[in-house]
């Protein structure tokens, strides 16, 4: 029995503690209000606390917590600046960081998937741990020709992990979605889950990095490491070297972040025209800055299949939100389920101008600065239960096909604005989404 499947019991006893530590949270907060303490007050005591529980517990479990969490870490740029310090720092954490898996156990799953005499296969092995995630933790080598290379190894029982974890937090999605302004907590829980299969298969995980690899080969802007042998629980590829786009966020000059931006973005809605596939886990630890310039892509198991392109009513929903369109756009969302029939009169014009704002807002502009403060204006205080874009959240359905779409639409804008990056945002955009056309008579300013 694997360290992960043993200690299910405390991962879930842990998970189930977050709703009952909030629900005690909120009845002290009562208390202190009938004190004398303003609502602003309590409230920002309250997420504060709710918010270092809440990413302390996800950091600490490997499987769908972690990879719930690194999904959450995409939209950190939206928290209102007073919950601002507890997220930022835990979020990040979850960016790239997990316990290390013991290297006894890391050698039983390389015997298993490599055959007893796998050090033959490799110059050089390192023990420790270059790096570690949700699933599976990295470890750098030599091939025997030379390469040098990154071994991948998945967790032994992370599938049980993975399953059972994603189960407890589609139950707390509610929990999630106050904490994570813009985001659809449910539909990401749901699609984890619907993907749990594809992301523990790491043979298919090698196949789309393949054929990725393949695609972008010798692009002058873009790398993606070159698989040199796989199997269902470890998959070897080519060492990139280079700076992780967190330090860009952190570090980097204006120029690394504008740039680092405009590659994201356009790796992201490029690969669907040029691969087939769309990568659907953008978060900073997936990417890489080389030396070079060039933008280097890792993990490729949560990936979207779209031979045809991106769904097709993508871009048209982005053009009548741009053109607020608005009668046109809630007809097309009803017709296409993204509001079901009996809401349809509930979701007005505003409701969806504020919802789709992060969206549509940098299409006005040749070039758009992502900023902090915009995105948590754009994202509409949803960490306010009464708030209208919070409501608006729960009265819209997102059809399966477009979940990782507008998932990685979402997440290339809230990293630009981890980034406050400026980028030409529309270009790409108009370029790489069928049906996002200009109208000549549409508006050219935003929304206010």
């Amino acid at each position: 029995m694997s360290d992960i499947t043993r200690g299910q019991g405390r991962r879930n006893a842990k998970l189930a503690a977050l709703p009952l530590g909030m629900a005690g949270r909120a009845a002290a907060g009562f208390g202190k209000r009938l004190a004398g303490k303003s609502k602003d007050e309590v409230s920002a005591e309250l997420m504060e606390k709710t918010a270092e529980q809440l990413f302390e517990v996800l950091g600490q479990l490997k499987g769908g917590a972690m990879k719930v969490g690194q999904a959450l870490s995409i939209m950190e740029a939206a928290v209102p600046e007073e919950f601002g310090g507890p997220f930022r720092e835990a979020l990040t954490k979850l960016q790239a960081e997990a316990p290390p898996m013991p290297i006894e156990t890391v050698h039983k799953v390389l015997d298993q998937q490599l055959g007893t005499r796998w050090r033959e296969r490799f110059a050089s092995f390192d023990d420790e741990p270059a790096a570690s995630a949700s699933i599976g933790q990295v470890h750098k080598a030599v091939w025997a020709d030379g390469r040098v290379v990154a071994v991948k190894v998945q967790y032994p029982g992370a599938d049980q992990a993975l399953k059972a974890d994603l189960k407890t937090l589609s139950r707390m999605s509610g929990l999630i979605q106050k904490l994570s302004p813009g985001t659809d907590a449910k539909a990401m829980i749901d699609e984890l889950i619907d993907r749990t299969e594809d992301e523990l298969d790491y043979i298919a995980e090698a196949d789309h990095q393949r054929a990725f690899a393949k695609a972008f080969d010798g692009d002058p802007d873009f790398v993606v490491p070159k698989v040199v042998a796989s199997a269902p629980k470890v998959v070897v590829s080519e060492w990139i070297e280079g700076t992780r786009l967190s330090k860009i966020i952190t570090d980097g000059t204006r120029e690394q972040r504008n740039a680092a931006a405009t590659k994201m973005t356009t790796f992201e809605f490029s690969s669907p025209a040029r691969v087939g596939l769309l990568h659907g886990d953008p978060h900073p630890g997936n990417f890489f800055v080389l030396d070079d310039g060039r933008f280097g892509i890792l993990d490729f198991g949560a990936i979207g299949e779209y031979p045809d392109g991106l769904p097709a009513e993508t871009g048209p929903i982005l053009a009548l939100a741009r053109d607020q369109k608005y009668d046109e756009l809630r007809e097309l969302l009803v017709q296409h389920n993204f509001i079901r029939p009996q809401y349809a009169d509930k979701v007005s014009g505003d409701d969806l101008a504020k919802y789709l704002q992060p969206y549509v807002d940098p299409l006005y502009t040749d070039s758009f600065h992502f900023t902090r403060k915009w995105l948590q204006r754009a994202a509409g205080k949803a960490t306010d239960v009464s708030g209208d874009v919070y409501k608006t959240s729960r009265l819209l359905n997102l059809p399966k096909e477009y979940v990782m779409v507008f998932r990685v639409l979402l997440g290339c804008v809230g990293i630009a604005a981890q980034l406050d990056a400026e980028a030409p945002y529309r270009e790409i955009m108009y370029r790489w989404v069928p049906g996002l056309v200009e109208d000549e008579d549409a508006p050219v300013e935003p929304a206010p």
